[in-house]
């Protein structure tokens, strides 16, 4: 595929405005085009409440807005060619930024800014579900918003006036392309996730595909089968799903759309179905298009017809996005785009996100430094914000463990401000600190070995004891992580190659020695997946990943020698059921009767209250 350089050039650097006040300019880089095809997708996913864009990082600084303007000229160009544009969201819009955390009630602004994306197929995530709260927004309001659009194949809703279980939204949506009348029958799943709040039911995906209705939906004699799924697009779920439509339509082409693992990724499950996953926090809007569907004539006849996929990850910034749609910064933004990034930078200020704590000294990365190290977020609450926010003024003499998973930590800390939005970005979660006192050291000095080893053993022993609660150990680390972990396991079944390196930072330029037409290359994702090493719209130099636990653990007022007879064991009340199953395995007998708050307040206040108090003005 050939290469293009696309907006080289330090003028053309210089004209381009992110579209939020503050917001980084985004930097020119070598870029690829998008293929175009009969059928064509756009697809967001993991966005996680960052519509207001990265105003740190550059490379990924254009708004919901400007996602808005893209879709707009997409369209008409498909219109224009006959061919035919949809759009995809895959769930977990909610938590992780301030524009959605900030506000009280959570989300005030975030419901009226999302809707005003035509989104042809949406449907829920995990974080859409941990709170009652969220989910009945997501039925009140998102659902509505998208009528007929939203599609929940596993997903039930319990109504708090009639107490009755029903469908979140309809359980598969079936219709007609606007220009090649090309018909779809599309599904909307989530995974197997078992944190849901009691006002919502997850039905296992393996229970839902032998349901009635849905063998009925893949007998349908469709142009094309779309699943969209906040699922990995390696998971086990999604092999299922696949596995059963091709029980009963074999040469139907299948497109799927993945989530929930925070990677760049695409999987060919044969020469007919592909998948394809577009990453997290508006950093990546995905491109599929797919040529030689077959009309149904051929495809009653069994004739078998060439199939031809293709990928994009487009970084999202204002330059990638004229680029892909031939315009430039005066013809590129709409009315549409211009007025909701207004409601985005008015929703911004009333929320004061803006406001700063402190300013960072360092970096401070999940993975793009290893752990334990100086550059290590994680070493950095272990070391120096744990010893001091675990703190029970009636307890304070007493020698504790305090244990925080991994998973409470969302994103990376740049040097520089630190502000109200930041506190939500790197954690965006309601987690307080619980404990059991007086805990033997000899048993719970064992706890944190088995949350990070023995997770899967943790689970089905919670399967064996019949707890009330199904248990993943995944949830407990951050997701990129067990997608990593995942790969390799599949990998024993089918060759997949390496997932992407993750992009951050500050985007700047990392080295000289580029030809002179070209620009320098910033550090980013370096996708590879089924298809190569070339589905990146832009040309990054690769970015380093670490594997980092599950879980961290400070030893705080610990004696000076030797070691403590008992102590306070302190933990997220998140893990509070894996904590427990463990302390099970170390020998203590220990029940959620024998937990109590520690400390009052979030985390993620306590660390907004450290940072205030640690870190000098910037």
């Amino acid at each position: 595929m050939a290469l293009v350089t696309a907006l080289v050039g330090g003028v053309l650097a210089s004209m381009a405005r992110a579209a939020q006040p503050g917001a980084a300019s985004p930097v020119a880089a070598p870029m690829r085009d998008l293929q175009w095809g009969q059928l064509n997708f756009l697809h967001t996913t993991d966005t996680h409440g960052w519509h207001g864009g990265h105003l740190q990082e550059s490379q990924y600084s254009a708004d919901w807005g400007d996602y808005i303007s893209f879709a707009h000229h997409m369209r008409k160009r498909a219109d224009d060619e006959g061919r035919d544009l949809l759009l995809v969201d895959t769930g977990d819009r909610v938590e992780g930024n301030g524009l959605y955390d900030a506000s009280d009630p959570k989300g005030k602004y975030y419901f009226d800014i999302y809707r005003e994306q035509d989104v042809d197929i949406i449907c829920s995530g995990n974080h859409e579900l941990y709170q009652a709260s969220t989910a009945d927004g997501e039925h009140q309001r998102t659902v509505p918003n998208f009528k007929s659009n939203y599609v929940a194949s596993n997903l039930d809703y319990i109504d708090p006036k009639s107490g009755k279980t029903i469908p979140m939204a309809r359980r598969y949506k079936k219709f007609q392309t606007k220009n090649q009348k090309l018909d779809i029958v599309a599904f909307g799943f989530i995974f197997d996730f078992t944190g849901n709040a009691n006002n919502t039911v997850v039905k296992p995906v393996r229970d839902t595909i032998r349901e009635a209705w849905f063998q009925q939906a893949i007998r349908e004699k469709p142009d094309l089968f779309v699943v969209i799924g906040h699922v990995g697009v390696r998971m086990q779920e999604m092999e299922d799903i696949y596995t059963a439509i091709r029980k009963q339509n074999w040469h139907t082409p299948i497109a799927f759309f993945g989530g929930h693992a925070h990677v760049r990724d695409s999987v060919k499950f044969d020469d007919k179905a592909f998948a394809i996953a577009s990453g997290r926090y508006m950093e990546t809007i995905g491109w599929m298009s797919i040529d030689g569907i077959a009309s149904k004539a051929a495809a009653e006849n069994k004739v078998s017809s060439p199939v031809k996929f293709s990928r994009r990850y487009i970084d999202n910034n204002q330059l990638g996005l004229y680029h892909h749609s031939g315009l430039d910064q005066d013809s590129f933004p709409t009315e549409h785009g211009r007025n909701v990034t207004k409601m985005i930078a008015a929703a911004r200020k009333e929320l004061d996100l803006d406001y700063t704590y402190g300013c960072a000294p360092q970096d401070l990365w999940m993975t793009r430094a290893p752990y334990p190290s100086k550059h290590s977020i994680y070493s950095w609450l272990e070391r120096e914000v744990l010893p001091d926010v675990v703190v029970n003024p009636d307890r304070k003499e007493k020698a504790r463990l305090g244990i925080l998973n991994t998973g409470a930590i969302r994103f990376d800390i740049f040097k520089g401000a630190f502000t109200t939005d930041t506190t939500f970005i790197v954690s965006p979660f309601l987690s307080t600190f619980a404990y059991i006192p007086d805990v033997p050291y000899s048993v719970a000095r064992k706890v944190i070995g088995l949350l990070n080893n023995a997770g899967p053993i943790l689970d089905t022993a919670a399967e064996t004891l019949e707890s009330p609660q199904r248990l993943d150990s995944r949830l407990m680390g951050i997701p990129e992580a067990f997608a990593y972990k995942d790969m390799a396991t599949r990998k024993q079944k089918r060759s997949y190659p390496a997932l992407s390196a993750l992009g951050g930072g500050s985007q700047k330029p990392l080295g000289n020695d580029e030809p002179c037409d070209r620009p320098a290359l910033v550090g980013g994702y370096t996708t590879v997946d089924d298809f190569g090493d070339d589905g990146d719209d832009a040309i990054h130099s690769p970015i380093d990943f670490y594997d980092v636990p599950n879980c961290i653990q400070a030893e705080i007022h610990f004696p000076g020698k030797g070691q403590p007879e008992i102590v306070d064991l302190v933990f997220l009340d998140f893990i509070q059921p894996w904590v427990l199953l463990a302390l099970k395995f170390s020998g203590g007998d220990y029940s959620a009767k024998d937990v109590a708050l520690y400390v009052n307040g979030s985390f993620t206040d306590l660390m907004a209250g450290w940072i205030k108090e640690n870190w000098k003005p910037c």
